[in-house]
């Protein structure tokens, strides 16, 4: 919602986003307005967090590489197609934004034996103990350690593109980047460049930029042709982390609950502007 739409609004009293993210909405321009915005941001934790560790575990453990290469007949049917595939266990996980998600995701990783760092400037000191993970003090830190690097955060002007073709050339050749935050956040043509040259081994991607995309983005193109060198290494989906049958419901009704909650002049919750 751009600022003409929401200065022509005459009686509204509140921006309900059914969902996590509110980048679509001119927040401040509504705030001048005095119409509050808020967002559901609890509704689809697991489903993001599981969605997560499904896309990193296909990548990291090659399942996903041998699928890919084996069904159209490359290769040999041995595991050293995909071969090296180091343990996990004891590894770098790293996650940039550890609020809901993040920290769902960090249990989560925790579980499967990786040593998961954060990095993550607005959350308070006591959080790395309470789930028992360690804490970056800077993005540079987290990359330069991170054997899988997860992305949880909003999309602001701070956070564009926070994980560019730099931030990539500090991890260690043979890392894996995952990102289920938003699109703006993480720099696909950087993405695809870094696994055509072998600096990545594979990527993630549940968001990006422009949805639904250009198809003749590179990074539509590389996950459609399978001669492309990044084919193999790379998952897409279209922004469906969140999905599962019972979050539908959950979100619409914790939406429409926040618009009564207007209605009647309660206090409001979430409120992100």
């Amino acid at each position: 919602m751009s600022r003409k739409i929401i200065e022509s609004l005459e009686s509204c009293k509140v921006i309900v986003r059914p969902g996590v993210g509110y980048d679509n909405i001119d927040c401040i321009a509504a705030r001048e307005c005095g119409i509050s915005v808020c967002n559901v941001p609890d509704y689809g934790t697991e489903e993001v967090a599981d969605s997560t560790m499904a896309m990193a575990l296909s990548l990291a453990r090659g399942t996903h590489f041998l699928q890919s290469r084996l069904r159209r007949g490359l290769g040999e049917w041995t595991v050293e197609e995909a071969a090296p595939i180091p343990r996990i266990r004891g590894r770098v996980f790293g996650i940039v934004g550890c609020g809901r998600i993040g920290s769902a995701v960090a249990l989560r990783a925790k579980s499967f034996g990786f040593d998961v760092v954060f990095y993550d400037p607005y959350v308070p000191d006591g959080l790395d103990k309470a789930l028992g993970i360690r804490r970056a003090e800077t993005l540079e830190e987290l990359l330069s350690q991170s054997y899988v690097l997860s992305l949880h955060c909003p999309l602001t002007e701070e956070t564009k593109n926070i994980v560019g073709p730099n931030q990539i050339s500090l991890m260690d050749q043979g890392s894996y980047v995952i990102n289920m935050s938003r699109g703006g956040t993480l720099d696909t043509e950087s993405v695809i460049d870094a696994l055509v040259s072998g600096h990545l081994r594979g990527a993630g991607i549940d968001v990006l930029e422009v949805e639904p995309p250009d198809h003749s983005s590179s990074v539509i193109r590389a996950w459609r042709d399978p001669q492309h060198p990044a084919h193999d290494r790379l998952l897409l989906n279209p922004h469906a982390a969140f999905f599962c049958d019972e979050g539908g419901e959950e979100f619409r009704a914790k939406g429409a609950k926040e618009c009564l909650r207007a209605l009647k002049g309660e206090p409001l919750r979430n409120v992100v502007n």
